[in-house]
């Protein structure tokens, strides 16, 4: 056995637990209470999932959303609520699984399942979490860039010389790095950092989606939104006519839950003390801090391209005519200047990207802090968990050095084939009685909870073949005729 298998998280059940029992003996009352006040009480204890939110709300949504805009208008709206619904039912089952009996979702993978099975999800977990870890900084370098030329009024013809350049990208990425590392390293410590990480990820996301708010609300001053065509693209499900949008859809709906963020949430919410009486509270939690958040902040993102570079040609607005694989979110941002008659919307669409990025590199650092102890069976303690947070700060690099083509592809093969074999997991374990006992799902509401878990699974399997192929078999089949030119 290894040596943290028996021992819990050395949070909030061990720092504080007179306050745990407190909130044990709250929720017990809030349940015979009226709805409203259930969700009231519920309310004031959310936390586990803001976390999931700010870690899905980085370079990857941002990219994902401007090319949904930019390139398919309002008509994938309906895409990201749907596929971070199907996402956080099976982020419930493993929630009901974890909370269950208070275990480490390590520990109960590896021997309920399969010990392989357990260390390939934590490998692929912190490899995808590294890797992608670039692309948050790539990201925030180029946002602090573009924000640069716009302060300092550096036009096309006189942008920021390379070593004003280089300055401005790499102190961008030590501050966050510096303010991230403030942060997580807090939130290993008490109760009251856990308390002040998580309020710090709730205003992030919140001013991030202010900043967006106020890119779509100046372009409904301007009259450029159709609030009709939004409201088709929300209610009225449809597949744009383009070429490859099925495959776009159906990729997106598949892989909007990422392999970290599985591993990352159980261990939120056993840091926070929940056990079997937060379960209507995980699933509160879940509904309001990481379906709510994504669903708006990705959907102002769409909104906003979809108003502007999707109604005019785009070459009338960026430099080039980007393909969906190719346009790039600071492309997008630094079109914003002229379709919004001055610099307010790049500035604020710069904030957002970096503000998502911030969030981001925070819980890929949590992340790594639980998943290396976990993958080496190493006790937890604050020091390990402080030392591993800094496993991803490699990526910090991305504000200058672009990924060699190997790194994502192999994280990318890694951890979309990973995914389907977690949801199946969590599916087998959430119905697994010899397990679970009376938590089993049962009746009417238990099979169509299944159901809903199973086509979670079946969208898993799609979205990953989809992925794979376009991030791992394409992109070796392009690099093969490259490698041959070169000899």
């Amino acid at each position: 056995m290894s040596e943290n298998t028996s021992a819990g998280l050395p949070m909030t059940a061990k720092w504080d637990p007179e306050r745990l029992k407190r909130e044990n003996e709250a929720l017990i009352e809030l349940e015979k209470k009226p709805f409203r006040e259930k969700i009231k009480g519920y309310y004031k204890l959310t936390g586990p999932a803001w976390m999931q939110s700010a870690m899905t709300l980085g370079a990857g949504s941002a990219a994902a959303s401007v090319v949904a805009g930019a390139f398919y208008g309002y008509q994938l709206l309906w895409v990201q609520p749907i596929a971070m619904f199907l996402g956080i039912c099976m982020m419930a089952a493993l929630g009901n699984i974890t909370l269950t009996k208070g275990e480490r979702a390590y520990e109960i993978v590896r021997r309920e399942i399969h010990p392989s099975v357990a260390f390939l999800w934590a490998l692929a977990t912190v490899v995808a979490t590294v890797v992608w870890h670039f692309g948050q900084y790539a990201l925030l370098g180029g946002a602090a860039t573009d924000l640069a030329n716009v302060v300092t009024g550096a036009g096309a013809d006189a942008p920021l010389s390379k070593s004003a350049e280089t300055a401005v990208r790499f102190g961008a990425g030590f501050l966050i790095l510096g303010i991230n590392i403030a942060l997580t390293w807090n939130y290993g410590s008490k109760p009251t950092g856990i308390k002040a990480y998580e309020s710090f990820i709730v205003w992030m996301i919140r001013l991030v989606m202010l900043a967006f708010l106020i890119v779509v609300a100046m372009q409904t001053a301007r009259g450029a939104i159709d609030w009709g065509a939004v409201f088709r693209g929300f209610f009225v499900p449809s597949i744009p006519s383009q070429p490859g949008s099925l495959t776009t859809t159906l990729g997106a709906i598949g892989a909007a839950v990422g392999i970290n963020m599985t591993f990352l949430y159980p261990y939120s919410i056993l840091a926070k003390g929940w056990g079997a009486h937060h379960k209507g509270l995980a699933r509160f939690d879940l509904t309001t801090s990481l379906l709510i958040p994504y669903t708006i902040l990705t959907s102002l993102i769409i909104i906003g391209m979809a108003a502007t570079i999707h109604q005019a040609p785009f070459g009338t607005i960026l430099a080039s005519q980007p393909t969906p694989g190719s346009l790039k979110p600071i492309e997008a941002a630094q079109a914003l200047k002229d379709v919004l008659g001055g610099p307010l919307g790049r500035i604020v669409f710069d904030l957002g990207f970096m503000g998502m990025c911030c969030g981001a590199i925070s819980a890929h650092m949590v992340c790594c802090g639980f998943t290396v102890c976990e993958m080496f069976g190493l006790k937890y303690t604050t020091w390990r968990y402080r030392m591993f947070t800094l496993t991803p700060s490699i990526g910090i690099l991305g504000v200058m050095i672009q990924q060699p083509i190997w790194l994502p592809v192999i994280a990318s093969a890694i951890a979309f084939t990973m995914l389907p074999i977690a949801y199946i997991s969590f599916f087998y374990l959430n119905n697994k009685k010899s397990y679970m006992g009376d938590a089993v799902p049962k009746g009417t509401k238990g099979r169509i909870w299944n159901i809903l878990l199973l086509i979670a699974v079946l969208m898993s399997v799609v979205g990953a073949g989809i992925q794979i192929k376009s991030r791992v078999i394409d992109k070796i089949f392009q690099a093969k005729p490259a490698a041959s030119a070169t000899k």
